[in-house]
């Protein structure tokens, strides 16, 4: 007896301390992706900016570089700040799992911080302050090369989780350490380009709306308004494209890997207790009843996920029931919510970025006061979008640190009491709070300052 009450104190322990280890990196990480999800986006408007000054000579499009090179540095340097304790993370929290899996992960990380983050960081500063110096061609050419550095970045990230939710290239030694034996089975992995091509349009939708909407506010308060057009328009545009391709063809894609690859975690993200024999229907509403296994209030369309997923209307698609409940997710109502606000949200930015192109079109979007004021309180959004997105990843793949291979309860420090990491979370929210709020201060007095005045000929752009 004594030794079952040991036995069971020292589970509740372990429990405790795994609790507090997630909590403390999904806090951490969902501060840090607000902002490398700008800064990818916005460094390719930024390029486009140059370039259109470049082929216009039109000191407008060299004015808005400036503007948005201001805010571009000031995102990367609270990325550089709030990326750095995640990377110690792993030697602490998570030091099983780094000491298991270092051999491969640690090579894509390494890559990312020696080559892609070097790159961007090193031709920042010339891009901020070299202008005169270099001319405006090879201004350019530090742009592209920050552009490049950001979205290598991101690729090798993603490169690190793709390997996490679907292991290629590997084999295990004896004393349980994973190594890679083919380096080339890594990027070449069928989960990494869905989910990057799906992760790069989903930062240029953030950035294309974050744009917009600044445009929409120097339009309404009729300050800056030539540059609220400029804004305006790029933003629409460049919006309505990354957000069709968020859909289709590169979440579409990455559904389909789900499907094929974790087809437990498809069923929790639709929300699918019971396998459905003759097609499988698609749920616009409904509140998982996870103890019941079904869902409550729902409004169903019949067979168009089983179409959308294999094209065939009648296509059985595996309910949770087929699966045994200890490879569930851990948490199938936070992961079907996560997903369907991030659809729900993606179907928004959609249609919002049609009619504000049909406006654009028919020359009225300066005008639609509505729409406006839509698109300025819009900017929040696809941040939410987002860290859902990045939510229904992560839920998805949990029990699993190494999907089928390495438990994440396995993958957690034993020596690292629950108590230090409260105590550490505690701290990083508190001197995130502090951050967040000086970030936005700044960032505020650089859009109330706005862009150089350019006095212009005419309003048309």
């Amino acid at each position: 007896m004594v030794k079952f009450v040991e036995l069971h104190k020292q589970i509740t322990i372990m429990e405790e301390m795994l609790f507090y280890d997630r909590m403390q990196f999904a806090f951490t990480i969902t501060f840090h992706y607000l902002f490398p999800q700008l800064t990818m986006g916005l460094s390719l408007i930024i390029v486009y900016f140059k370039w259109k000054y470049l082929k216009t000579k039109d000191e407008q499009y060299n004015h808005a570089t400036h503007f948005w090179m201001k805010i571009f540095a000031l995102n990367f340097a609270m990325g550089v700040v709030t990326g750095i304790p995640m990377e110690f993370q792993f030697g602490t929290n998570w030091a099983k799992f780094s000491e298991l899996t270092g051999g491969i992960i640690g090579q894509t990380l390494a890559m990312e911080g020696m080559f892609s983050f070097f790159l961007e960081s090193s031709f920042l500063g010339l891009f901020l302050f070299g202008e005169k110096l270099l001319g405006h061609k090879w201004h350019f050419v530090t742009g592209l090369l920050i552009m490049i550095g950001s979205w290598a970045s991101g690729f090798l990230i993603i490169a690190t989780h793709s390997w996490m939710q679907n292991p290629v290239g590997y084999e295990i030694l004896e004393n349980g350490k994973f190594v890679l034996n083919n380096f080339q089975a890594l990027f070449l992995n069928p989960w990494l380009w869905p989910s990057y091509l799906h992760n790069q349009a989903a930062s240029m939708v953030t950035s294309s709306f974050v744009v917009a909407g600044i445009g929409a506010f120097y339009i309404l308060s009729k300050k800056n308004v030539s540059f609220g057009k400029l804004f305006l328009k790029t933003g629409v545009i460049f919006g309505l494209i990354s957000s069709v391709i968020v859909a289709v063809p590169t979440g579409d894609l990455l559904a389909k890997n789900v499907v094929k690859y974790q087809p437990v975690t498809f069923a929790a993200m639709e929300g699918i207790f019971h396998t459905e024999k003759k097609g499988s229907e698609i749920v616009l509403i409904g509140q998982p009843d996870v103890k019941d296994k079904k869902l409550d209030n729902k409004i169903a369309v019949p067979n168009i996920l089983s179409f959308l997923t294999y094209g065939n209307w009648d296509q059985e698609i595996k309910g949770l029931d087929q699966f045994e409940e200890d490879l569930h997710p851990t948490n199938i109502s936070g992961l079907y919510y996560a997903y369907h606000i991030m659809v729900g949200l993606g179907t928004v930015f959609i249609g919002l970025m049609v009619l504000s192109l049909f406006q654009l079109i028919r020359g009225k979007l300066f005008e639609t006061k509505w729409l406006l004021w839509s698109l300025m309180f819009m900017m929040p959004f696809p941040y939410i979008a987002n860290t859902t997105g990045w939510y229904t990843a992560e839920l998805g793949r949990q029990p699993w640190l190494v999907y089928n291979l390495m438990r994440t309860a396995s993958g957690a420090s034993p020596t690292v009491s629950s108590g230090n990491t409260l105590f550490t979370l505690l701290g990083f929210i508190g001197l995130y709070l502090l951050l967040g709020m000086l970030f936005l201060l700044l960032v505020g007095k650089i859009i109330n300052k706005g862009p150089h005045h350019v006095e212009l000929s005419t309003e048309k752009i």
